[in-house]
């Protein structure tokens, strides 16, 4: 008589225990709005800190202010917002990312769409704080490497690598569980750096279909403007085979799973 007295006790503590024990899922805001608010912010910020760099870029120091401020800016960013939405902050690497299953199918457009008007808004402050005569002359920080036709195999080519290896990084370092790392957010900055460096002179080394619409937009810059949406797409495509393919481990590659 007893043990059937303790029994609705004891029956509700394992249920309690239960419930408990389950983890907590997110509220819908930090799983569907957050990560799309942080890649706005993010997006815009990295595209003005960028554009601004361009127009206010003196003569003296070449291509090594633009890619300090470029690889420096987005390094925090990443930083600082990678936790929430993963501070991807550029489309190629949003396409990327779902591909080798870093990001949920339903927030791929929505992320894209951020991106794009980060880059307008980034784009739009740049030109509000910056003189005029200054922003006419560097377009509005567009790329604008391109000035014949003859030029647009070795700036594809070179899009298309550097964005490869920007991507690579993205994706090993913050996806792939071997090889992730803590400093994934500044050696993404870092690549950036140098490929702005090693290839600036090429390309622009724009690797970011946002940074490039964004001055385009606000500058109404377009000349041989769908390079640089072909060559970080390719890219993207090209990295995610290898990381399912050949790189990844468990977590990635499509073989194993």
């Amino acid at each position: 008589m007893a043990a059937v007295e303790r029994g609705p006790p004891l029956v509700k503590e394992v249920l309690d225990m239960d419930i408990q024990s389950r983890p907590s899922q997110p509220h819908w805001y930090e799983r569907y709005v957050q990560p799309c608010v942080a890649e706005l912010l993010g997006s815009t910020l990295f595209i003005f800190i960028g554009c601004l760099s361009v127009v206010e870029d003196t003569g003296g120091t070449g291509r090594l202010q633009p890619a300090l401020t470029h690889g420096l800016a987005l390094g925090l960013t990443v930083a600082v917002l990678g936790d929430i939405s993963g501070g991807h902050l550029n489309p190629a690497v949003s396409m990327a990312m779902w591909l080798v299953g870093g990001l949920n199918i339903t927030m791929l457009i929505p992320y894209w769409l951020c991106q794009l008007c980060g880059g307008v808004l980034g784009a739009g402050l740049a030109k509000a704080v910056a003189p005029s005569e200054r922003y006419v002359n560097a377009s509005g920080g567009a790329f604008s490497s391109i000035t014949a036709d003859e030029q647009i195999p070795a700036v594809l080519g070179g899009e298309i690598a550097m964005t490869a290896f920007l991507i690579l990084v993205a994706c090993m370092g913050a996806v792939n569980g071997r090889t992730k790392t803590p400093l994934a957010p500044f050696c993404i900055g870092f690549t950036v750096t140098v490929n702005i460096l090693a290839g600036g002179a090429v390309s622009g080394a724009c690797m970011n279909p946002a940074r490039a619409f964004g001055p385009a937009l606000v500058a109404n810059y377009w000349d041989y403007h769908w390079v640089y949406w072909v060559g970080p797409m390719v890219a993207a495509l090209l990295v995610s085979v290898l990381v399912r393919l050949l790189l990844g481990d468990q977590t990635t590659r499509l073989f194993l799973k």
